[in-house]
């Protein structure tokens, strides 16, 4: 009988104990960081030119052919054999070439020899340098220190392009903050014998001082910040000739001398240079051609011009190796992000590659030109999936089939490409295929990171916008969810131009956080609107001149369609958001003070006066230009209108979204006796990071539990 109860007992423990492991919560840790929470992946890199994939596998380095054959090329102990070091694990690499590996270790490059397991050459990498960019041939460096650009030679030779003293002149650096497709300012021939670079001149750039508390008396770092309708940078694009030791710059005569030049391309030859030259208004670009010895003006090729903004993107693709046609690509021809097919030698446009009512991304083309590559939201807008097009034929061929959102690594001929995708309910699955015999083969497939975690249930869907358009939500529903009550709602908004937050792929992009959230009881909803990306030209070009109204129109659809649930509590809605999401966050408490009963907004821009000139002047042009735009944008003008609970965070030193956005928000609810929360972030930038954002979003969870519960 004791041993009958005693086995019983045992059986109620274990049941106990497993049901208490697959209802586990969150910690606020892991909803910030959370990192074991993410699916788990598997890098793979294509082995130079070969049709060869390498991965890691119990700490050595192996290969893979499309059908299975596995290879081994180099174990950790033979490396630290060739290195002289002391791995323990396999270090982080790429490829050079089929046979030579290229690793970082120790401050030094080296370049291994996988066929005869030998040492070629070490580099010794420079110090206190940034932007650091290699040459096609991989035999010369570009970096730059403090605002000047130097070389170095594979003996560790230091050269200096520039030599300016001036620290309004910044050379080989980001320019433009990083908007048009700019990521860099370091341009190398295909030949490696020329180097390309931006100078940027901030002479008559206005500052902004950012306040640095750790000093023993407090002092200011001035940024460069241009401000909409105020003095903006010059940019310029030098060429600098290794042999001579020479450099020109380019003759830009278009437009006025705050012009955009971007998508900086380099002909196949290295004897020509394609500039995207964007005028300040950003309606207008022309595609120029310069002589890349002389820095002379050869010809426009074509001009876009538009009664909104053009943003150009990316640089251009030639179809082949001898440059007598290239892939362009806009969204102000046919209304869809689109590729087409030019002639290098005048310009002329030869055909629409991709003639589909959805935005396109070129990924590659084959050796021939014959196919063209590109990811797709032709099947849907929440799925991403790639396409072969014949170019001559036009005939083209959807070569994904997993339902979701898919990432491709092309080989160097395409004829094979690694695929990794995920969708709501799917992790993440790595694939090879083999584009020839259409066959595929699943190389890896992650566990579910929440296995013995209780999680809400993500569904995606579609509101109906007034003009018809679908407007896609991913919807969390809190954890043992319950019909009969009525739960508070957490409404999470971005909204801004170049986002989509919702799409088919882990459990519809949501975050750790919104998922604690819903394990806390409440319903979290998140939107797409006009105005973000994937949608094509007019969904997201009607936001022009008047940012956030039509953004607000279309989140109320949303919040009707919540509020139509008879388990929503309509009396208990919060909204938080940050940057432009801070902006919406303040935009729709008051503006819509009877639907809303809390928010939180970070980093918000409060008025696109305040707002950098690049992002801001696209959309909304300036000032003098959009008076009324601005007057009707600006929450200044709301803050008198705030009913409901607002807390703002912003980091103190945010270079992005200055200061001065939030602390005149500040100053108005106090000129107008209007109750606010506020909490700065005395050493944070535009967003939050590190442990102290634990802190944030403990912040913001405390807020929402205090006034929406």
């Amino acid at each position: 009988m004791m041993k009958k109860t005693l086995l019983i007992l045992i059986a109620v423990l274990y049941a106990t104990f497993d049901t208490a492991a697959q209802n586990k919560i969150f910690t606020m840790e892991d909803a910030v960081f959370g990192y074991n929470l993410r699916p788990k992946s598997k890098y793979f890199s294509w082995q130079g030119d070969a049709n060869t994939y390498t991965y890691v596998e119990e700490r050595n380095l192996v290969s893979e052919d499309a059908k299975g054959v596995k290879k081994m090329l180099i174990t950790v102990d033979e490396l630290n054999g060739i290195l002289n070091g002391d791995l323990k694990e396999f270090p982080g690499y790429s490829w050079m070439d089929a046979n030579t590996l290229k690793i970082n270790y120790r401050g030094k490059e080296h370049r291994v020899d996988i066929l005869n397991k030998t040492l070629l050459q070490t580099v010794t990498l420079p110090e206190n340098v940034e932007n650091l960019t290699y040459s096609p041939t991989g035999k010369l460096y570009a970096c730059t220190r403090d605002n000047n650009l130097f070389y170095m030679n594979e003996q560790g030779d230091m050269f200096a392009v520039t030599t300016d003293e001036d620290k309004n002149i910044v050379n080989g650096q980001s320019v433009s903050r990083n908007e048009f497709g700019i990521n860099g300012g370091i341009f190398w021939s295909p030949n490696g014998k020329k180097l390309a670079f931006f100078r940027k001149d901030e002479t008559r750039v206005s500052t902004f001082p950012l306040l640095d508390i750790t000093t023993r008396t407090g002092s200011v770092t001035e940024i460069k910040y241009p401000m909409a309708g105020m003095n903006s940078e010059q940019i310029t694009l030098g060429v600098y000739d290794i042999a001579t030791k020479q450099t020109c710059f380019l003759e830009v005569t278009d437009f006025d001398n705050e012009r955009y030049l971007t998508n900086i391309t380099w002909s196949p030859q290295s004897d020509m240079i394609y500039v995207q030259v964007l005028n300040r208004g950003q309606d207008h670009v022309r595609l120029n051609s310069y002589d890349a010895s002389t820095g002379k003006f050869i010809s426009s090729m074509f001009e876009e011009k538009s009664d909104t903004y053009i943003e150009p993107q990316n640089p251009l693709y030639f179809l082949d190796e001898k440059g007598e046609q290239f892939i362009y690509t806009t969204n102000n021809r046919d209304g869809y992000l689109s590729l087409y097919l030019h002639n290098a030698s005048d310009g002329k446009l030869i055909k629409r590659l991709t003639p589909v009512d959805a935005d396109v991304k070129f990924v590659a083309t084959d050796k021939t030109g014959k196919n063209l590559y590109y990811l797709s939201a032709e099947t849907s807008p929440v799925e991403e999936h790639l396409f072969q097009v014949n170019i001559k034929t036009g005939k083209s061929v959807r070569l994904t089939s997993g339902e979701g959102w898919h990432n491709i690594s092309m080989s160097k001929d395409c004829s094979l490409f690694i695929d990794y995708y995920s969708s709501v309910n799917v992790p993440r699955i790595i694939e090879i295929t083999d584009v020839g015999k259409k066959s595929t083969r699943r190389i890896f497939e992650a566990d579910n990171p929440f296995d013995g975690y209780a999680t809400g249930e993500v569904t995606l869907g579609t509101v109906k916008a007034d003009d018809g358009a679908d407007l896609y939500y991913r919807l969390i529903k809190p954890v043992n969810f319950d019909s009969t009550r009525k739960y508070p709602v957490i409404h999470y908004v971005y909204g801004g131009p170049h986002s989509q937050l919702v799409i088919n792929n882990w459990k519809a992009s949501s975050g750790l956080w919104e998922m604690y959230m819903a394990q806390h009881g409440y319903v979290v909803f998140v939107m797409d609107n006009h105005g973000t990306s994937n949608r094509g030209r007019y969904f997201e070009n009607i936001i022009h001149r008047q940012c956030g109204q039509r953004e607000m129109i279309d989140q109320i659809k949303g919040i009707e369609f919540l509020k139509s649930k008879s388990w929503v509590d309509a009396d208990r809605i919060g909204v938080y958001g940050w940057s432009y999401g801070g902006f919406m966050s303040i935009s729709l408490i008051t503006n819509y003070p009877d639907v809303y009963k809390a928010a939180v907004a970070g980093g918000p821009v409060i008025d696109w006066k305040w707002y950098e000139v690049m992002y801001g002047e696209r959309y909304m042009d300036t000032p003098n230009e959009n008076p009324d735009g601005y007057l009707k944008t600006s929450l200044i003008e709301k803050a008198k209108d705030l009913k409901g609970k607002l807390l703002i965070c912003h980091g103190l030193i945010d270079p992005v979204v200055v200061i001065e956005h939030s602390l005149s928000f500040i100053r108005e609810c106090i000129k107008n006796n209007v109750q606010v929360d506020y909490f700065p972030y005395p050493r944070a930038e535009h967003n939050v990071g590190g442990r102290d954002r634990i802190h944030l979003m403990q912040k913001i969870t405390n807020y929402f539990e205090d006034y929406l519960k």
